[in-house]
């Protein structure tokens, strides 16, 4: 019987005693394996589609891919019943229950010939390509990416609806309000744009060009095929990880910046545990109360976490952006202590440096700032503006806020402002002590002398960059934003190489961060529009990238455990775009062959 769209996959089990020829007999209950093959009507293999067995409430999924064979094996799942998911470009989605331990399962997949429905299967940035093509000016288009993808991908399905003239204007204002500010001839071509890249008419029949060939969504390499990717949901629709970060003890911390909680995750029982953030007298939108508060309608936010990192003693340091504070976190007591900054608006990205002080961006005001948990004082490290006028906004900005208690000041026209203000962003600590930042609107890095508090700017030859890391030999690495590059700086000779990330088409990646595993210098990078991780071997200059499960996976920050697994968080707000609506938290374990995760050619 052919399957139906309701019935996306027939199974058939296994002959003989019920396992796959070659397979031992099943495992315990606590680490049981999930085996199975993916055909098309035919008999020829499925090739390269993501498998996912989940279950629970928050739901924990588990993915793997099929190989060149059609075969696939889910590791280490717990007895009972779990709901299986089969997605794979081109084909149609599969979903179906299924028993662990159990029989190999034999699965047969539908092509998918409905160009439109194939069109949704595509990642937001196949999308977002179509409304690339519309913007001819490169710096507006340069301006557009940087700026409108500030925190949720362009070209989700939830970006493409059709909109009148007045909730566009409703959409821009809120935007602005956000930091994603347009200037008013960008701005005002927008609509159009949008209009006529996503037009069905002309957007399904570019995007399913050459749909049922072998190069229309070719499977991922082999090496990727062999990773697996765990996820688990934390919190829930209102919710907002924003960054997370895995702790020496194995725990894994994330915060929940729209509702003032950090989470704790162990990974090995799956316990979650909430510790909400006090608000220290602030009212919901923190000291952006007033104005051009930066919160979403659901949010329950007076603090709003942002950044996290582990201190030298195993506490947690976090950037607590919209209370202008900096919070400490004692894991063993489970208690907070906050401390309030002494200059400055919009505390963002922290690091930690080898004597234990903090040091993170201030992004509303333009500084870096300093501080020393044994003397419980901040210095304050102004940054160079581009210009006077920025100079003079940029010191005026307390007085804004304050005037803003008492007078609606215009969010549109405040806004425009933001477009060039210099946003100081990424940062991280050198081998040799000195301290990095980025400057994403300026696209330009910086230097701070530790002892001497003396800054140094550097211009990229590149726009927009973000989040960086030092690799172990001193190379400091660096995501281009809306530039679609990795680069590597070298402090020494102040020279930089560059790399275009892989994902096609060229140039619609947003690469919102990178990490580099220390103990290969690979370099693991956000492919915040296309849902994939992506992995770099400066040794072979070779990219590989993993596709991800869960359609809109919007990723800001990454991590690595003890045993080399990558993680990251699903923070694309608003929240309620993610497939299913809630926020993830999830680990990529590559399980490359030593010599591949060591770096050698």
């Amino acid at each position: 019987m052919k399957p139906t769209r309701k019935h996306l996959a027939t199974v058939s089990l296994a002959v003989g005693m019920g396992v796959a020829s070659g397979l031992s007999a099943p495992e315990p209950a606590s680490a049981a394996t999930l085996a199975g093959r993916l055909s098309s009507a035919d008999g020829t293999p499925v090739v390269g589609a993501r498998v996912t067995a989940e279950r629970g409430a928050p739901a924990r999924g588990t993915t793997v891919f099929s190989d060149a064979e059609g075969r696939f094996e889910v590791p280490e799942l717990d007895a009972g019943q779990w709901e299986l998911r089969v997605r794979r470009i081109g084909w149609r989605d599969a979903r179906q229950g299924t028993a662990v331990p159990g029989p190999e399962l034999a699965l047969v997949l539908e092509p998918e010939t409905d160009p439109a429905a194939l069109a949704e299967q595509l990642p937001a940035n196949r999308w977002f390509s179509l409304l690339l093509e519309q913007i001819d000016e490169p710096a507006h288009r340069e301006q557009f990416v940087r700026q409108c993808t500030y925190c949720h991908q362009q070209g989700n399905a939830a970006t493409r609806v059709p909109r009148e003239d007045w909730q566009w204007e409703k959409v821009l204002a809120l935007m602005a309000r956000l930091g994603g500010a347009l200037s008013p001839e960008v701005r005002a071509q927008v609509p159009g744009w949008f209009d006529a890249a996503y037009d069905p008419e002309h957007a399904v029949p570019r995007l399913t060009a050459g749909m049922g060939t072998p190069d229309f969504a070719p499977p991922p390499a082999p090496a990727v095929r062999e990773a697996v990717i765990d996820e688990w949901v934390l919190g829930g629709r209102a919710s907002m990880q924003h960054d997370l970060m895995v702790h020496p003890s194995g725990h894994v911390y994330s915060v929940d910046m729209m509702q003032d909680e950090l989470f704790r995750l162990d990974p090995e029982t799956g316990e979650t545990q909430r510790f909400p953030i006090p608000d220290d007298g602030l009212p919901l939108g923190g000291v952006f109360a007033t104005g051009g508060s930066p919160l979403v309608p659901n949010s329950n936010a007076h603090v709003g976490p942002h950044s996290l990192q582990v201190g030298p003693d195993g506490s947690v340091w976090v950037t607590l952006a919209l209370g202008n504070r900096l919070g400490h976190f004692d894991p063993k007591t489970g208690q907070w202590t906050l401390h309030a900054m002494s200059e400055g608006f919009y505390p963002h990205t922290l690091r930690v440096d080898a004597e234990g002080r903090v040091w993170f961006t201030i992004a509303g005001s333009n500084h870096v700032a300093r501080f020393d948990p044994a003397s419980g004082s901040f210095e304050t490290i102004r940054l160079p503006a581009q210009s006077w006028q920025q100079a003079a906004v940029l010191r005026l900005m307390p007085f804004f806020i304050w005037l803003s208690q008492y007078v609606e000041l215009d969010a549109d026209a405040a806004g425009e402002g933001v477009v060039n203000m210099p946003v100081p962003y990424g940062i991280d600590i050198a081998p040799d002590g000195d301290v990095w930042f980025s400057q994403l609107n300026a696209h330009k890095i910086g230097r701070i002398d530790p002892d001497t508090l003396e800054v140094e700017m550097v211009e990229t030859p590149f726009t927009a960059p973000r989040r960086l890391r030092f690799d172990s030999e001193g190379q400091l690495w660096i995501p281009g934003f809306s530039s679609n590059v990795l680069s590597r700086f070298d402090p020494e000779s102040r020279s930089f190489e560059r790399w275009e990330i892989p994902i096609e088409p060229k140039g619609t990646e947003t690469p919102y961060a990178l990490h580099v595993d220390h103990t290969t210098d690979t370099v693991w990078i956000c492919g915040t529009n296309s849902d994939t991780l992506m992995r770099f071997d400066p040794a072979s200059e070779e990219f590989l990238v993993y596709p991800l499960p869960t359609r809109v996976t919007y990723t800001r920050e990454i991590d690595f455990d003890a045993e080399g697994r990558v993680w990251t968080s699903n923070s694309n707000t608003p929240t309620w775009q993610i497939e299913r609506g809630q926020p993830r938290v999830i680990r990529l374990d590559p399980r490359l062959p030593k010599r591949a995760l060591a770096g050698t050619p």
